[in-house]
C-alpha cells in the first residue's frame, strides 16, 4: 500500500509558493501522490438560504489541471491525481487533451480521478447537462481512452462525435489510468466495477465500508474481473485526531487498499507549517 496526501486548497490560500511548497514537502517525506479536489464556481448562499453544499463562492479551489502543470516542473517524482474531476461538466475532448498534456510534463505522473458531482450550479453555469451525467461518463471514459491512444480517431456516439481527429503529443501513458470517485448505489459500482481502474470510495474503514467494500468487489467479479484489476485508494483525515487516522490507515491496509491518502484540512491548522508537520508526523508513525 501506498501513502498520498490530499491537497489542503481550502486552507493554505491561492499563494503559488505556497502550494509548490507543499507539494515539495510530500514528495521528500515520502508520499506517493498529491491529491487536488476539483470546483470550477462556488455558490453565493447569500441567496441561497437553503444551500447545504460544502463549498461556496468564499471557497478556495485551484483549477486541477493548471495547478498540476504548474507542480509537473516543480516535482520530480510525485504522482498528480485529481479527486476528483467532474467529468460531464466538462467538454471530453479538452480534457482528454489537458490531461495528456499534464502527463507529457510530468513524465506520466498523472492518475485521473472522475466523478459526476453534486454542484447543480457548476453544471448550468457550464452549459452541460445535470440530469444525464452518469451515463453521458460512460460515453466519455471511453472517448477518453481512444484519444489517448489513438494517434486519429473517428467517434460516434449518442452525445460525441469526432471524425478522423486526434491529440498530439498523446499522453506517456496509454491510457492515462482513471479512478472513479464516490459510488454507493449499485448502479454507480457496477459502473466503476466494469470501467474503472481504480476506485475512490468516500467511506470509512468500518463495518459499513467493509460490506461496501465487499459488495463492490461482487461487482468486480459479475464484470468478469479479479480485485487485483481495480485499485483502491482510500482517505483518512487528520481532523479524527492523529491516532484514529493511523488505525484506519492500518485498517485500510487490511482490507487490501492500494493507496491510502491523508487529508490535513479541517484539522484546525492556520498555516502551511502546521499541514506540512502533520505530513511528517503521519509518514513517521505509519512508516
Amino acid at each position: 500500500m501506498k501513502l498520498g496526501t490530499v491537497f489542503p486548497q481550502t486552507e493554505i490560500g491561492s499563494d503559488p509558493i505556497a502550494a509548490r511548497d507543499f507539494a515539495q514537502a510530500a514528495e521528500e517525506l515520502g508520499y506517493s501522490y498529491v491529491l487536488a479536489y476539483d470546483h470550477v464556481l462556488g455558490a453565493d448562499t447569500s441567496v441561497r438560504p437553503d444551500w447545504t453544499g460544502p463549498y461556496t463562492a468564499e471557497t478556495n479551489f485551484h483549477e486541477p489541471f493548471v495547478l498540476f502543470g504548474y507542480l509537473a516542473g516543480l516535482t520530480k517524482t510525485i504522482e498528480l491525481v485529481t479527486g476528483i474531476i467532474i467529468l460531464p461538466q466538462r467538454q471530453t475532448a479538452l480534457v482528454a487533451k489537458q490531461a495528456a498534456e499534464v502527463d507529457v510534463l510530468s513524465n506520466g505522473r498523472l492518475r485521473l480521478g472522475i466523478g459526476i458531482g453534486w454542484n447543480e450550479v457548476e453544471y448550468e453555469a457550464l452549459n452541460e447537462d445535470f440530469h444525464n451525467r452518469g451515463k453521458r461518463s460512460e460515453e466519455q471514459v471511453e472517448l477518453l481512452r481512444e484519444l489517448w491512444t489513438k494517434p486519429v480517431v473517428t467517434f460516434n456516439g449518442q452525445w460525441h462525435h469526432i471524425n478522423a481527429a486526434g491529440l498530439k503529443p498523446l499522453p506517456v501513458q496509454r491510457p492515462i489510468p482513471i479512478y472513479f470517485g464516490g459510488g454507493r448505489t449499485d448502479g454507480v459500482l457496477r459502473r466503476i466495477a466494469r470501467m474503472g481502474d481504480g476506485w475512490l470510495p468516500q467511506a470509512r474503514p468500518d463495518d459499513d465500508g467493509k460490506a461496501l467494500l465487499e459488495r463492490f468487489h461482487n461487482f468486480v467479479a459479475e464484470a468478469g474481473r479479479e480485485p487485483s484489476d481495480v485499485g483502491i485508494d482510500a482517505r483518512v483525515a487528520v481532523s479524527d485526531g492523529m491516532n484514529v487516522a493511523l488505525e484506519n490507515c492500518q485498517k485500510w491496509n487490511d482490507l487490501g487498499a492500494t493507496y491510502v491518502g491523508v487529508n490535513t484540512m479541517k484539522a484546525g491548522f492556520t498555516s502551511l507549517d502546521q499541514h506540512i508537520d502533520a505530513l511528517r508526523e503521519f509518514a513517521g508513525a505509519a512508516s
